[in-house]
């Protein structure tokens, strides 16, 4: 056979083999899940709500802002025994196929948390639903979930992508929540030695009204959905909340802390000087002494001077090396209280178990049946802090330092 009909010949032959988009469905056919949201009846019954973009709306808002005649969103509510069940039911509401590839955000009620968990929850969808691993997961607090999911948002046209951008934003800027997704989550419940933490959210405001277009329609809005606190998880199930300083320190602890603000007394006037973390990180050491386990946990910080309510004189080197030891003290009060707290609750959310396995696979062996009850509330931490001060910022010193001279 001639060489140049070599090619064709067999392109020819495997031509058929191939197959096409068989299982294609068509984008007019599909309806995006951007959130689900699960609630539980009193009879037992799985409640779910779904979030679903609005295709139709979402275009005009992009290119100026909100129309004014429909919400981005259109939200439907299902019931059944199971969440497979409930997007089951839901499909024979909606006129399209759901689609959960792109879902960004799986709510659960704060008593759904409790009194069941979300161990059982989340190998449901993964199972049969079409959840990534990246999708989010929070808790809404003194709420149904489903009310969350209906909030309709101002700048963000999708509510969910909001509450993302939310959590997102607190964690980098305060330090005071985290982000959680399934695969986070799932890797944490599955160990022994480290715990699950997922963030709360609330809506502040008139919910019936924030679920209607007066919500898009006053420069205020009705309510707002925030951020609020983190949930503690024990073997799949909400176990308590971490908030305020406690909070902080937990993700100090984690080496998740971005650009947290911390604020510290001078003299006698609380909060006097502000100072912004631009550098952090935290290394955690385990070994066994005794046949104890001893964790040391060590905090290294940089960050600038962004607000000084007292006359103090930063261009001292003095000065500032108290203002670095107070600032050390601070961190090292805030990682203490929030070891303190998971160790009452007996909750390792801080992976010190993991750690141990690492380190010593031996003895973890032997600490492993009892670590959270047994060892974990018992073990011995030692926290220590470095925090250095890169820049004091425009101006040297303070106006009111400037002031008090010029007094003098």
């Amino acid at each position: 056979m001639n060489r140049k009909w070599i090619i064709p010949f067999f392109m020819a032959i495997y031509l058929p083999l191939l197959s096409g988009c068989w299982s294609s469905i068509e984008l007019r056919d599909l309806a995006i899940v951007s959130a689900y949201a699960l609630d539980k009846n009193e009879d037992g019954t799985y409640v779910g709500t779904f979030q679903l973009i609005n295709p139709m709306n979402v275009p005009g808002a992009l290119q100026g802002g909100q129309s004014g005649q429909k919400p981005s969103i259109a939200t439907y509510t299902a019931t059944g025994g199971n969440p497979l069940e409930v997007a089951d039911r839901a499909s024979t509401k909606v006129s399209r196929d759901l689609y959960f590839a792109h879902t960004s955000l799986l709510v659960i009620s704060e008593e759904l948390a409790k009194e069941e968990g979300l161990s059982s929850i989340l190998d449901a969808m993964e199972r049969g639903l079409e959840f990534r691993t990246t999708t989010n997961i929070v808790i809404s607090r003194d709420m149904k979930a489903g009310d969350f999911v209906q909030v309709l948002t101002a700048i963000d046209q999708v509510p969910a992508e909001k509450a993302i951008k939310s959590l997102e934003f607190t964690e980098k800027l305060y330090g005071e929540n985290i982000a959680t997704n399934l695969q986070k989550f799932i890797k944490a419940a599955v160990s022994t030695g480290k715990e699950p933490l997922v963030s709360g959210f609330t809506v502040e405001g008139d919910i019936k009204k924030a679920k209607t277009m007066e919500q898009l329609q006053s420069s205020e809005g009705e309510a707002t959905i925030e951020v609020n606190g983190i949930g503690v998880f024990k073997e799949g199930k909400l176990m308590n909340w971490i908030e305020g300083d406690r909070s902080e320190g937990t993700l100090w602890v984690l080496d998740q802390i971005q650009q947290a603000p911390v604020n510290i007394d001078w003299k006698d006037k609380k909060e006097a000087i502000s100072y912004k973390v631009v550098r952090q990180k935290t290394n955690v050491e385990a070994q066994t002494k005794d046949g104890k386990p001893v964790i040391s946990v060590h905090i290294r910080a940089e960050g600038d001077l962004r607000a000084i309510d007292v006359p103090v004189n930063v261009t001292d080197p003095h000065v500032l090396f108290r203002i670095e030891k107070a600032l050390q003290q601070k961190i090292k009060d805030e990682a203490e209280a929030a070891i303190h707290e998971a160790q009452k609750t007996k909750t390792d959310i801080f992976g010190f178990g993991e750690k141990l396995h690492q380190s010593d696979p031996h003895s973890w062996k032997k600490l492993e049946p009892a670590w959270q009850d047994v060892y974990f509330p018992a073990l011995d931490v030692d926290v220590t802090v470095e925090a250095f001060i890169r820049r004091t910022g425009m101006r040297n010193n303070p106006y009111l330092f400037d002031l008090n001279k010029k007094s003098d």
